[in-house]
């Protein structure tokens, strides 16, 4: 029996058919409200304290709304969105056994996917409503459980425990029912502490929203009229009914059409007002608006709007957006890794007492060139490197029919880290590969005192970590450090020197292996 990351049992029966999609004559209907429509201030109140209390799905509808309506909204929270979907994703074994490799192997094949990017667009639905419930359609045609798609729930088929107002249910005729085990991604990206539903932008963004609507309204309307005068009908006192209507049809008509007949007793006056003080006063208000929103949603304001001046600013704000960015990021990581890797491990290998990690981040955070580097330093001394985590790191793709380590050809190794066994080691080298005049040249270098003399600098200070390391990632930890500080001038001018005297040899046919 498995159990799933909440000690519920999984019911195998149920994770090949789909269980949250829309219903044609159930509670998850396919059809949407626009509760933005008519929206006021008190009604906005309404449906935020109706979504505390039980009902949150009107509150869910208008999130949605606001970001078909309200263009800078829809831009930096795609923008925001997008920052982390497409960030490079790394996946760590959680020990160094072969089982755990070959976990991590299974995880790496899910991340894969080319679909990916978009599905994960779907779960960081989270970061505007506060939560994001993902369904995993399964598939076993290969003859192992494989997710197939992961499907956005819509939101407004959810509902919460009446008790925790926290665990997430799903809509039903026979009412909430729990969500199935190892079937659903559970994301919760928080922009305050508090209940879910209290936790997304779109709570915040909503009176901005509101605010920012009224005043687009308003600035419509007075564009519908910019330029034209206030038009006032003047009627004397023995008017009639009919003469007041068709005086207030003639100053309607002059509006729209310009033209308008009026009796001659009547009066028409033409007022003017200050029309740039208004049309600026609506923009302002607007602009404001968006800049509450970019804040709320990116941590500042200098990528989206050109309102603040300097280098510096734009640095420090660009900072803070990375912080925001990071933070999503570790939390997706930890998403996938609670509600994909672990049922995919479970259902394909397994229960495991550890599962692989998922680190989503930006890869230009490595530098690629010391990595290559430092792994080509490793490996010339004899250590076992994984070739998954390099692949990894290097966003590189696995050739088919490879060895799991990473070795050196013969001709690239260096000297054992024990310098005076190093001309034992080197002829063991030469015997198996000929004895030509080039490697009795090097066996009898490396038997010199010259050559531990240079060597040492470079090969004495790892084997005096070696010896005092008391653990593997203290060892490499350390190695790091070594390799930074290193000077190889010594011996990259003595090597220099050997390959001119070698060069100059086979110049002039001389035998360098006879010392006659």
């Amino acid at each position: 029996m498995l159990y799933d990351q909440f000690n519920r049992p999984i019911d195998m029966n149920k994770l090949k058919d789909e269980q949250a999609g829309p219903e044609m004559m159930g509670v998850r209907s396919a059809w949407s409200t626009h509760p933005s429509e008519g929206l006021t201030p008190v009604r906005l109140a309404e449906l935020l304290r109706e979504s505390e209390n039980g009902d949150p799905a009107n509150y869910l509808a208008l999130a949605e709304d606001m970001e078909e309506k309200d263009l800078h909204y829809q831009a930096v929270l795609g923008t925001r969105k997008r920052a982390v979907s497409q960030l490079q994703i790394t996946v760590e074994p959680a020990d160094d056994s072969a089982e755990a490799e070959k976990d991590a192997d299974l995880v790496r094949s899910f991340v894969r996917r080319e679909v990916l990017q978009d599905e994960l667009f779907d779960i960081l639905d989270a970061i505007g409503k506060g939560f994001s419930i993902t369904e995993i359609l399964w598939e076993t045609s290969e003859k192992q459980w494989m997710p197939l798609e992961l499907r956005w729930v819509d939101p407004r088929h959810i509902d919460f425990d009446r008790t925790d107002r926290r665990t997430p249910l799903l809509k039903s005729a026979g009412g909430p029912i729990p969500l199935a085990p190892f079937k659903f991604i559970r994301a919760e990206m928080k922009a305050k502490s508090g209940l879910p539903i209290r936790g997304g932008i779109a709570r915040g963004v909503a009176w901005a929203y509101l605010f920012k609507n009224f005043d687009i309204k308003a600035w419509v309307q007075f564009a519908e009229i910019y330029g034209q005068p206030l038009r006032v009908g003047k009627y004397g006192p023995d008017a009639t009914d009919e003469d007041r209507r068709k005086l207030l049809r003639a100053v309607s008509n002059i509006g729209t059409d310009a033209a308008a007949i009026i009796p001659e007793s009547m009066l028409l006056e033409f007022v003017k007002a200050d029309q740039k003080a208004s049309a600026d006063m609506y923009l302002q208000l607007a602009e404001f608006m968006e800049r509450q929103v970019s804040k709320a949603v990116l941590g500042q304001t200098t990528t989206t709007d050109a309102i603040s001046d300097g280098h510096a600013v734009a640095k420090e704000h660009n900072e803070v957006r990375g912080d925001i960015e990071q933070a999503d990021a570790n939390q997706l990581g930890a998403i996938l890794k609670r509600d994909v890797a672990k049922p995919l491990v479970d259902l394909n290998h397994g229960p495991r007492r550890a599962y692989p990690s998922i680190t989503i981040g930006r890869a230009e955070q490595l530098d690629q060139k010391q990595y290559a580097e430092n792994i080509e330093r490793l490996a010339k001394v004899g250590m076992p490197i994984s070739i998954s985590d390099v692949r990894d790191k290097m966003s590189l793709k696995a050739p088919e029919g490879v060895e799991d380590t990473l070795s050196v050809p013969a001709s690239a190794a260096t000297v054992p880290t024990d310098t005076p066994a190093a001309a034992p080691a080197l002829a063991r080298a030469s015997d198996q590969q000929g004895t030509d005049a080039i490697q009795d040249l090097l066996t009898e270098l490396a038997a010199s005192d010259e050559f531990a003399e240079v060597m040492y600098p470079i090969i004495g200070p790892i084997d005096e970590l070696a010896a005092r390391a008391t653990s593997y990632q203290e060892f490499t930890e350390g190695l790091a450090a070594l390799l930074r500080d290193m000077d190889p001038t010594v011996a990259a001018e003595a090597i220099a020197k050997a390959r001119f005297a070698g060069r100059l040899a086979g110049e002039v046919g001389a035998d360098i292996g006879n010392e006659e």
